[in-house]
């Protein structure tokens, strides 16, 4: 999300996999695509076919090498010196694609006067470093007038405070010799690959990066992200047929596990989770609420996505239970929780799809901090180390622990396997699919669904018959979800309430798809069609709001879709947003909105409307030459060139 979301707006990728059989070009980096992805890699044969340059760039030559054009073999972790060189190679070249960059990014706009980057301070910092805090206060970085949705601009990219000169500032260190010395990729070779990319950019042809956990998990992984956006953007590559960043996820729902996180900092749909001192929901969305965009609308997403967790409890009267919702103090990820169950301040975990045992950076350190918790829960389909790492690791085969001297009490209980269960994932492309049951898990193993949903069930109960303020939150959940014979929720009932639907109930009315809940009453309205149907109000509940659309007043589980038409798949699953399978598809046509060029048309203005091949990423009505007023606000002060719609 920080590098994808902060160039473009959304943390997914921009492109499909079956898209990249259009690029002139890939850039394969941070990724052995030919062994980790070989369904994908398809259609970077198919490209190849019709002519397409291929470049992996990695230390080790593998099967995707093999098959490449040009070989790159780089120093580990120099990523972002060779797509720094790159950067500095477009520009100082004037080799960018110049009527892109001026249009639909921001390298026109003027930075405040009070901004400076590394090159004017002599400390190496950018404007606003606070040593104290170990980190950077941003009132400097803004535009000039203060204004982001509109700010001054020149369109020469001359002026020396607009965007494009600071960038231009800041890559010139990276020249061809600097490459070589940082990475040990000779002129000769960085050229090719320059050469490449930049025969790939312009109006009738375009590129694609790829890239998977070698940058995600890299210590360096935003930036190295952020700076292949950066390279992109000056080709001219986002929104377009054959371009793109496709970032490559490593499991089946990596996607899906931060669109509906497990992370500890976002809610569904990448809302921010409240912080210490936002206390209330008015203070909280004032902080959150952006003027332009589709984050204007940010009241609307989370108020049904509270809505979808606390049901008839969450009224305007109590903030939409908003005061329920855990509040950060502090960096609560996967290290820092580790630190604290070494330290005796976590009693119990529930481990479910990993193996930390063996399967997490410094494994002694796991195992360690693993002996120091009062309960442990596994859920796993065979006992795994995680599981009996109080009789079976190094530390005890060396006596640094001893079995007695463990006090973790371990739970296995035995889970089901992905044929055995059934529900939605979410892949490398945004693409939401449906996975049916084939056949019902043995003796005592449960999907981690069935899991949950009955251990739900047994703490409210618990919650129920206590008046302990600290229960009330679990007294408010809203656990309605129907079962079946094996006490497993009902699945496309979870989904019909991530899709959302409006909570007024009226008697036979239409779209209703799951109109009772576990007492047999009447639980909700009928669906909605789209996120743009969300309200602030409290009469829309929306478990994750860009997926809303999956499962809408038809009736349809479009996750579950097996009829793919056209070579984008639509028909197929169900791509976010409202099956879009290009984001910022605005970007393939010109300003005017007519197509960049006959061979690379993807979405165009009709002179009444945006269509194309793919779903309009952009207000179906809205033309080209529409300029908003200054008062105007979310997408409606959004111009009709302006393809990146979310800021």
């Amino acid at each position: 999300m920080p590098g994808l979301g902060t160039s473009f707006g959304r943390g997914g990728a921009t492109t499909a996999q079956q898209d990249l059989a259009n690029a002139d070009c890939i850039l394969i980096e941070g990724s052995s695509m030919a062994e980790a992805h070989p369904v994908g890699f398809r259609w970077v044969m198919k490209a190849k076919e019709r002519g397409a340059t291929i470049i992996h760039v990695d230390p080790r030559f593998s099967r995707t090498s093999a098959l490449a054009d040009i070989w790159v073999p780089l120093r580990a972790g120099t990523d972002i010196a060779f797509l720094g060189g790159l950067i500095r190679h477009l520009i100082e070249n004037d080799l960018f694609f110049r009527e892109y960059v001026v249009h639909y990014t921001n390298a026109s706009c003027i930075l405040s006067d009070e901004f400076r980057d590394p090159e004017d301070n002599a400390d190496g910092y950018f404007s606003g470093w606070n040593e104290e805090k170990r980190a950077y206060e941003g009132d400097s970085w803004f535009y000039k007038g203060n204004d982001l949705s509109r700010p001054q601009r020149d369109l020469t990219l001359q002026d020396p405070q607009c965007v494009f000169q600071k960038l231009k500032r800041h890559f010139s260190r990276y020249t061809p010799e600097m490459v070589e010395k940082i990475c040990g990729v000779p002129p000769e070779l960085f050229h090719k690959v320059a050469d490449a990319l930049v025969a790939a950019s312009g109006p009738e042809r375009t590129a694609a990066v790829c890239y998977a956990v070698g940058w995600t998990q890299h210590s360096k992984g935003v930036q190295i992200i952020r700076t292949a956006a950066i390279l992109q953007l000056l080709l001219g590559n986002i929104g377009r047929p054959g371009g793109g960043i496709l970032a490559l996820r490593g499991h089946a729902s990596i996607q899906g596990s931060t669109d509906i996180p497990t992370l500890y900092d976002i809610l569904p749909g990448y809302l921010t989770m409240p912080h210490k001192g936002d206390e209330t929901l008015q203070q909280y969305l004032d902080k959150y609420t952006k003027k332009t965009g589709l984050w204007a609308d940010y009241p609307k997403y989370l108020v049904s996505t509270i809505k979808a967790y606390y049901g008839k409890h969450a009224t305007a009267q109590n903030d939409f239970g908003y005061s329920w919702l855990p509040k950060l103090t502090g960096n609560h990820s996967f290290f820092e929780f580790l630190y604290d169950t070494l330290d005796g301040k976590m009693e119990g975990m529930f481990l479910m799809g990993q193996n930390p045992a063996v399967g997490a950076p410094n494994s002694r350190l796991q195992r360690k901090a693993l002996s120091k918790l009062k309960w442990l829960v596994v859920r796993d389909m065979v006992e795994i180390e995680s599981a009996n790492f109080w009789r079976e690791s190094p530390e005890i085969e060396r006596g640094e622990l001893m079995p007695e001297d463990i006090e973790t009490e371990v739970f296995f209980f035995p889970a089901a396997g992905h044929a055995e269960k059934e529900g939605a994932f979410t892949n490398t492309q945004r693409l939401l699919q449906w996975r049916e049951k084939a056949v019902d898990p043995p003796g005592d193993c449960r999907s981690d669904a069935w899991f949950v949903h009955q251990l739900a069930l047994r703490l409210k109960a618990k919650a129920k018959a206590s008046d302990d303020p600290i229960d009330e939150p679990l007294r408010a959940l809203d656990w309605w979800y129907p079962e079946d014979e094996l006490g497993e929720p009902k699945m496309e009932a979870v989904l019909a309430e991530i899709n959302g639907w409006k909570t007024a109930i009226q008697p036979n009315e239409s779209g209703v798809l799951f109109e009772q809940d576990r007492q047999g009453q009447p639980h909700h309205g009928p669906q909605v069609n789209g996120f743009a149907e969300l309200k602030a109000d409290g009469s829309t509940a929306c478990g994750c709001w860009i997926y809303s659309g999956v499962f809408g007043r038809d009736g349809v589980n479009k996750a579950n879709s097996r009829k793919p038409k056209g070579y984008l798949g639509h028909g197929w699953g169900f791509s976010w947003p409202s099956d879009r399978r290009i984001i910022y598809n605005r970007a393939s046509a010109r300003p005017d909105g007519s197509p960049w060029s006959e061979r690379k048309k993807l979405v165009w203005w009709d002179s009444e409307k945006w269509t194309g091949i793919d779903v309009p990423g952009f207000v179906k009505g809205k033309a080209p030459e529409y300029q908003p007023d200054e008062a105007a606000e979310g997408l409606d002060a959004i111009p009709g060139d302006a393809p990146f719609i979310l800021h």
